[in-house]
């Protein structure tokens, strides 16, 4: 059980933290704007800002079921918090940026982005907090297993991706390094888009 429970979070850890999403898009972000240490600060973010949301997420599961208007609230809330992600980056001065690598952040950037981030909650209410439960009624010790996989590869993935990303970065010109800049902040805001819809899914306008 517990290793069959270790395997599931490392599959799932693996697939969470490799499929584009706003924090990936952070950890790229953060990394060639700041430096490897921003954007490994922000693939760690998870560790710290998920805790609050795995009780929360417990606490609905054994109660009364999914806060559909908590989450659509959370879900407008992250949408605003990208928006402005994204136009920082997009007005970011790039030159400025890299005079002053480090001084950013980047760890609080990506708890607030995490805590914000509705598929976060939406992860943890169908397939984590559920899966957390299931074990720990049979054997406590498979639940630890699931999330120790998860965490590992989720955090895991997005530091390599950091790493990866801070080598590559001196193979760019700065005038490809900026275009890429703003490129990751309208992503960034076609994610704060896509908060939105889930907002109003949550409500039941779409």
């Amino acid at each position: 059980m517990a290793a069959e429970s270790l395997l599931f979070g490392i599959v799932v850890g693996l697939a969470a933290g490799l499929s584009p999403g706003p924090l990936i898009t952070l950890v790229v972000s953060e990394t060639l704007k700041n430096g490897k240490k921003e954007g490994i600060e922000v693939a760690i973010s998870p560790l710290i800002s998920e805790s609050p949301i795995i009780l929360f997420v417990l606490l609905i599961l054994s109660s009364v079921g999914g806060n559909f208007f908590v989450l659509g609230v959370i879900s407008l809330l992250g949408a605003l918090f990208l928006i402005y992600l994204g136009m920082s980056n997009l007005t970011a001065d790039v030159k400025e940026s890299r005079e002053h690598l480090g001084k950013d952040n980047a760890l609080l950037r990506g708890i607030t982005t995490n805590l914000l981030n509705p598929n976060t909650y939406m992860f943890w209410l169908t397939i984590g907090g559920p899966r957390i439960l299931e074990n720990a009624m049979v054997d406590i010790s498979a639940a630890i297993f699931f999330v120790i996989g998860f965490y590992t590869m989720l955090v895991g993935s997005g530091t390599v991706v950091a790493v990866f990303v801070a080598k590559s970065k001196t193979l760019i010109n700065g005038k490809y390094y900026a275009h890429i800049i703003r490129v990751l902040g309208i992503v960034l805001i076609v994610f704060a888009l896509v908060f939105v819809r889930d907002a109003l899914e949550f409500a039941g306008i779409l």
